[in-house]
């Protein structure tokens, strides 16, 4: 080819690319120019919304609350929305729950911790369409203030806790806006677990509720669960203190492992090593001979035991008894067993929305208690056990499975969940329990019993310093690591008792759960340190 030739051929390229990018201006600049004429027809159809938007100041996104006035307003709780405020105008701030949009109006549940309301917004003189649009879009979870008139309904709201009233905004105005992906819905973490399957819904396991805890605890069952469990705090300190208990703090760092045994977290001390307390027993006691008589106390306990079971925890809350007594140790028993009868009674009488709440989700069996509380001894339970085709010895401890078949036995014959085992064989029981004096193979020792699993563990104590020095040599424990408790029997000691009782056990056992992190508000165990 010829150099004009070739010349020739890129001429023509340059033309064939210069029509192109000719071309290529003019599609883009027609793109720009429908660009244009789109956003300004959408400008003038906005100010034309917004002249004629006569709602526009009663709805909007408000800044957020700085502290910087005081209003002076009154906010109604949705629990308080009854048939007797109908027709009253009030101030409400909750959560959306859910919202529905329909044609020119919108409904929205409103929750409030674990009560909800139905509201709608709907075109009127109070509401234009742009606010309904508005209040449609609100993502779940946000919190809005209302303003709306109470009105009776005619037929009841079954989805709500609020039946026989909803409400009409007139306005409403966005708090705090939650992000439009929730980590998982709040129906879902409320569906009964058989439920869900059946209809194809979903239903949250447990880890994701725990992972994301703070969006799960704002479930109704979660609500319901920690006010009963605060409740159960309320009844156990008002019902000791009136018994004349003293309450007390004792230190959850400490020197020597608090039951002799291996199962304690260490943790660096400056130059040295110290452990978290497995329990404020030696503290107790110690309070006991320091002449408190009877005291009580509420704080966390902690165990390094690598169990992954449905009823243990590495950090529980433990609600702890001891007092002097004068004769005998069964006075530390019915003083124990009736605090929990008054727990009970207080549950069953004061926390009813609480426990239905949670039947929903976790339907059970209404929690049975005698009075005065059944107290069986140990060997009656092996004997009963035997009954039933157990084969265990007489000094053999109680396994999981066993200490549950014995509380369908005992459920049948005597008709309670709750009872004491008594007596206990000294060989299964820690050094500082005091022997029975009538046959030293067992103990003066307890356990109490809730559903058939154990929420509490007591006895008498050793409190003369010879003895205790004795069974501790007997479970060979050095004793120079539990000098300073020995010591301070040395000093005269009165006869003494008590126990530990479990927070989240007793809660889940009540309402008949099946997993203690359901009772534990954010869960510790081998798996878990977070949230």
């Amino acid at each position: 080819m010829t150099k004009e030739e070739v010349q020739g051929v890129m001429e023509e390229e340059q033309q064939a690319q210069s029509k192109k990018a000719l071309k290529k201006q003019q599609k883009e600049a027609e793109k720009a120019a429908k660009k244009a004429e789109k956003q300004a027809k959408l400008a003038a159809e906005q100010q034309s919304t917004e002249e004629d938007d006569f709602a526009k100041d009663r709805y909007g996104v408000s800044a957020m609350v700085q502290s910087q006035q005081k209003l002076d307003r009154t906010l109604v709780r949705v629990q308080d929305l009854t048939p007797e405020k109908a027709d009253q105008l009030i101030w409400l701030r909750a959560r959306v729950h859910t919202s529905r949009a329909k044609g020119k109006q919108c409904f929205l549940v409103l929750r409030q911790q674990q009560f909800n309301v139905q509201a709608l917004v709907a075109v009127g003189d109070r509401a234009s369409k742009q606010m309904v649009k508005f209040a449609a879009n609100i993502t779940k979870e946000s919190i809005v203030d209302v303003e709306a008139l109470v009105r009776k309904v005619e037929q009841k709201i079954e989805s709500c806790s609020q039946q026989e009233v909803e409400l009409h905004i007139e306005r409403i105005f966005v708090i705090s806006q939650a992000e439009p992906r929730l980590p998982l819905q709040l129906e879902d973490a409320v569906r009964p677990d058989g439920e869900g399957e059946e209809e194809g819904r979903a239903t949250v396991n447990q880890d994701t509720k725990l992972d994301n805890r703070v969006i799960d605890l704002r479930t109704t069952t979660s609500q319901a669960i920690f006010r009963l469990q605060s409740g159960v705090c309320q009844l156990f300190r008002d019902t000791l203190t009136r018994k004349g208990f003293v309450e007390i703090q004792t230190p959850k760092i400490i020197s020597a492992a608090s039951e002799g045994g291996a199962n304690v977290f260490t943790v660096s001390y400056f130059k040295t090593s110290a452990y978290l307390a497995q329990s404020p027993q030696l503290y107790k006691q110690m309070c006991i001979c320091a002449d408190f008589d009877k005291v009580f106390c509420v704080g966390p306990v902690f165990r390094a035991e690598d169990s992954n079971t449905h009823r243990h925890l590495t950090e529980f809350v433990g609600l702890d008894i001891e007092m002097a007594f004068n004769y005998h140790y069964h006075e530390v028993i019915d003083s124990i067993t009736d605090t929990m009868v008054q727990i009970f009674k207080g549950l069953r009488d004061n926390f009813q929305t609480e426990i239905q709440t949670v039947n929903k989700q976790f339907p059970s069996e209404p929690f049975k208690f005698l009075e005065p509380t059944l107290r069986l001894e140990y060997t009656e339970a092996v004997a009963m056990l035997r009954e039933a085709g157990v084969e265990m010895g007489d000094e053999d401890d109680l396994s999981t499975p066993n200490e549950k078949l014995l509380g369908r036995l005992v459920k049948e014959k005597y008709d309670t969940d709750f009872y004491v085992l008594d007596k206990y064989p000294l060989a299964v029981r820690p050094f500082y329990t005091m022997p029975d004096p009538n046959n030293p193979k067992y103990s003066n020792s307890y356990d109490m019993f809730m559903r058939g699993e154990e929420i509490l563990s007591g006895a008498q104590r050793v409190h003369d310093a010879q003895l205790l020095t004795e069974r501790a040599i007997h479970h060979q424990i050095d004793l120079e690591k539990i000098k300073a408790y020995i010591d301070s029997f040395r000093y005269g000691a009165p006869p003494h008792g008590g126990g530990g009782i479990g927070l989240e056990r007793v809660c889940m056992l009540y309402l008949g759960l099946h997993n203690v992190r359901q009772t534990s508000m954010f869960p510790r165990d081998p798996k878990r340190l977070t949230p």
